[in-house]
């Protein structure tokens, strides 16, 4: 991977001499009223609380403008590092050259930005390789079904790269030999919405679709499906549901039969990641471009060791 390097032998001498109880961090977050991103902002509290890191977190309330504005106050305040968990990764360019043009490394985290491969020599991205989660959890239905049946899909934002990585996975693995006798009847947008998942399986059920299988882009979405069976009448052993984050709500109601499959993403680490890769990029030092947190598929059978 591409390392990150200073561009001026003065400035890693001014920078050698920066510690970390120095450093002021601003953070945007794409939204606070959300289970993942909750424990993603509480891993960045921890971690600069541990390193003696003064962190400014906002939210933006998932709306690119007032995003854009909190990184500009950023700049404008001079802090020496900013965090961004980007409401919508078309706008990451902009942001980018903001930061960019500062002088102020920046930290993309969860969220991979639009220009990933062309970020700044002091900017990088941490999370987890959306490549690998709907991949395990298709695979996992797959297997739980045995290659065969209709499912439903319950996409996140449509702007999310998340989203559409893990909508790809999906299809990427039903059109695998093994897993070709699946069948996507129906896939739709719930915003990662645990209301609007359930709007949406209700609105399902009232159009009679007919299906074996839920794959939902998260967990949220995937519990206010189930609410929505449930209500229905639907026994939950009939169907299957599969999420993604592995959140304390997922977990509750895998160990209540509800949900089958989950994947662990660790937002806790992938906030920490963040504020340890801002600070080493405020004080100088070297980090990985790309910095992945691994993917964990969670079934019942493992599922003692996440609610641990």
């Amino acid at each position: 991977m591409k390392k990150l390097a200073l561009t001026a032998l003065a400035s890693g001498m001014m920078m050698s001499s920066v510690h970390a109880a120095d450093l002021t961090i601003g953070v945007s977050m794409a939204l606070f009223d959300d289970n993942f991103l909750t424990t993603l902002r509480n891993g960045i509290q921890s971690a600069a609380e541990e390193q003696g890191v003064d962190v400014q977190i906002e939210d933006a309330k998932n709306e690119v403008g007032t995003q854009l504005n909190q990184i500009q106050n950023f700049i404008a305040s001079g802090v020496d590092a900013i965090i961004v968990n980007p409401v919508d990764t078309d706008a990451t360019i902009s942001i980018s050259d903001d930061a960019q043009a500062a002088g102020i490394p920046l930290i993309y985290v969860n969220r991979q930005p639009i220009n990933v491969d062309l970020l700044p020599d002091n900017q990088a991205f941490v999370a987890s390789d959306e490549r690998v989660s709907g991949t395990l959890q298709t695979q996992e239905v797959c297997r739980l079904m045995g290659g065969k049946g209709n499912v439903v899909v319950m996409m996140g934002e449509l702007t999310n790269q998340a989203a559409l990585q893990r909508t790809q996975d999906i299809h990427d693995v039903i059109a695998t030999p093994e897993c070709s006798g699946l069948k996507v009847v129906e896939q739709q947008t719930g915003m990662w919405s645990r209301t609007l998942g359930s709007d949406l399986m209700t609105n399902w059920i009232s159009a009679g679709i007919q299906f074996d299988a839920v794959i939902s882009n998260n967990d949220e979405m995937a519990i206010g499906a189930i609410q929505a069976l449930k209500a229905d009448g639907r026994s939950m052993d009939d169907v299957i549901v599969a999420g993604i984050d592995a959140t304390t709500d997922a977990l509750a109601a895998m160990k209540a039969g509800d949900l089958d499959v989950t994947v662990f993403q660790s937002a806790e680490g992938q906030g920490r990641g963040s504020v340890d890769a801002a600070v080493k990029l405020a004080k100088g030092e070297d980090v990985d471009q790309k910095v992945w947190v691994p993917f964990e598929l969670v079934t019942p059978e493992n599922l003692n060791n996440y609610l641990k």
